[in-house]
């Protein structure tokens, strides 16, 4: 083989961890058209009784999500959770200041856990608790009124508003970025540290069962990075299960090289993270591992929308277009590679969420009264829901390198594989950052029954901004690689330029 091939091997000796299905986690926050037209639209021809888009139901289960984080993001840090319960024609319209937008609260609390049963039983709910303006007192009353079966002013409130049974919420995030000064009720490392854990060691008076988040960084580029993480978990250690990453990626100043490479600076930030709080345990003399839950992340355009909030600042509308990216295959490639990224550290991340699910950096987009469509992002997510089930098994790659401004020197191939110990299904998932030129890619299988290949499906162009969009929906979607061969427990392919890639193996039937 050429000195260009990149290479692994693949043992199943040799293992990340185990993937934990809310991995392929999203996110619905009142923000934009996510709920309103996105969701949620009585009236259009595909909404059923309650409002729901039927066609975006439909696209949410083929793209596989198993959690969604609701109902923020920064609009959580103004939430009122009583507006949103109850008989929707008597809720209050109230301004959220996170968007600078106003808030009808037909769709709320009620409105979205009956759309996760439509999307299915794998669809968990994740909700997060007002620490911003508001704290304990208020978490102790909304987690009595959705999860408590009845009996009590709360729960017996809930039942009366056609609730009956109650929602079973585990998985609670503990407020939201709360180190960022643009959040409301911003707070110091202390002062949320301290509200976390009150509020945590409450909540658990509940329902010692729940599976508590606090919030870390809201960035890795913020100034108390890790040391906000260390103090917080100094109060929190013991009443919280995980703590929260958020990162967003974008091309700069025509910097594409970098931008493709955004996963160095993703796989780098979970190592820190896992660093800061197992430095913790360790002074703490815990036996305890704190998890992470990455529970925003995607490509974001964010200096674009900033430009264009301060040129154009928002009068309070009710769901305004906001945030409404659209994707390229270039976006669609870094993606896919922030996905590896992921379960290449199946081992300590265990919730992710992508943000977000419809409209706003969504991977599903919307016109209202007309179609849903799928964003290019849509594929690479939709394909490691569906194939990244099972064991990571530890991927230590040999490839050829480029130069980027950013993040220095960095492989061409980004690459992770997932073993299925029932199937003997192995899935490798690949990225060939080089713009121009094919990789060769030869993965040695050793202990391994796969001996066929049963698919190779590429996302990839030869227009790198090739995007779908309203006029041209199917404008891009994944074909068929071609020259994969399996032979001798060696699979060689060649990767086309700036593509994501995905190959089945499965034993010989």
């Amino acid at each position: 083989m050429p000195d260009s091939t990149a290479r692994f091997t693949l043992d199943p000796a040799f293992t990340v961890g185990t993937v934990n299905p809310r991995l392929f986690g999203s996110f619905v926050e009142h923000l934009g058209r996510c709920v309103y037209t996105g969701i949620h639209e009585p009236g259009h021809p595909a909404a059923d009784e309650a409002g729901l888009r039927t066609d975006v139901l439909a696209l949410i289960r083929e793209l596989g999500v198993t959690v969604v984080r609701y109902p923020g993001g920064n609009f959580v840090s103004g939430y009122r959770w009583e507006d949103s319960v109850g008989p929707a024609e008597e809720r209050p319209r109230r301004l959220d200041l996170a968007w600078r937008s106003t808030e009808s609260n037909r769709f709320g609390l009620s409105e979205f856990i009956a759309f996760l049963k439509k999307v299915g039983p794998q669809a968990e709910p994740m909700m997060a608790v007002n620490l911003g303006t508001r704290g304990v007192a208020d978490a102790l009353r909304l987690l009595e009124y959705a999860n408590h079966p009845a009996g009590t002013e709360l729960s017996d409130r809930r039942v009366a508003h056609g609730d009956e049974e109650p929602f079973g919420i585990r998985l609670w995030c503990l407020g939201n970025e709360m180190d960022g000064p643009w959040q409301t009720g911003h707070k110091t490392a202390e002062e949320y540290g301290r509200l976390a854990a009150e509020t945590a060691r409450a909540m658990r008076q509940i329902d010692g069962g729940l599976e508590l988040v606090a919030c870390g960084s809201s960035s890795r580029a913020m100034p108390t990075f890790a040391a906000w993480e260390a103090t917080v978990l100094t109060e929190a250690y013991d009443l919280v299960d995980h703590i929260s990453l958020h990162a967003y990626y974008e091309e700069v100043d025509g910097d594409r090289d970098s931008f493709l490479a955004s996963a160095v600076d993703m796989e780098s930030f979970i190592d820190s993270v896992v660093a800061t709080c197992d430095h913790v345990g360790a002074r703490l003399k815990s036996e305890k591992k704190i998890q992470l839950s990455f529970d925003e992340w995607n490509v974001w355009y964010q200096r674009r929308f900033q430009a264009e909030a301060e040129a154009n600042p928002l009068d309070w509308p009710e769901a305004p277009r906001l945030l409404e990216d659209n994707y390229s295959v270039t976006d669609a490639v870094v993606f896919g590679s922030l996905l590896i990224a992921l379960l290449r550290h199946a081992d300590r991340v265990t919730v992710a969420c992508l943000a977000q699910l419809v409209n706003v950096i969504a991977p599903i987009m919307t016109e209202p009264g007309g179609p849903a469509w799928r964003q290019t992002t849509f594929f690479p997510f939709a394909q490691a829901s569906r194939y990244g089930r099972g064991v990571v098994l530890d991927v230590r790659v040999e490839s050829p390198t480029y130069r980027t401004a950013r993040h220095g020197e960095v492989p061409l191939l980004h690459a992770t594989a997932v073993h299925d110990p029932r199937t003997g299904a192995v899935t490798v998932f690949a990225v060939n950052r080089d713009r121009s030129r094919p990789l060769p890619l030869r993965v040695a299988l050793s202990g391994l029954d796969a001996d066929r290949i049963v698919e190779h499906s590429v996302l990839g162009d030869a227009d790198p901004d090739a995007r779908n969009t309203l006029a041209e929906p199917e404008r891009v979607v994944p074909h068929a690689g071609h020259g994969a061969r399996l032979d001798a427990g060696v699979l060689d392919v060649v990767l086309e330029p700036l593509s994501w890639n995905v190959l089945r193996l499965a034993p010989g039937a």
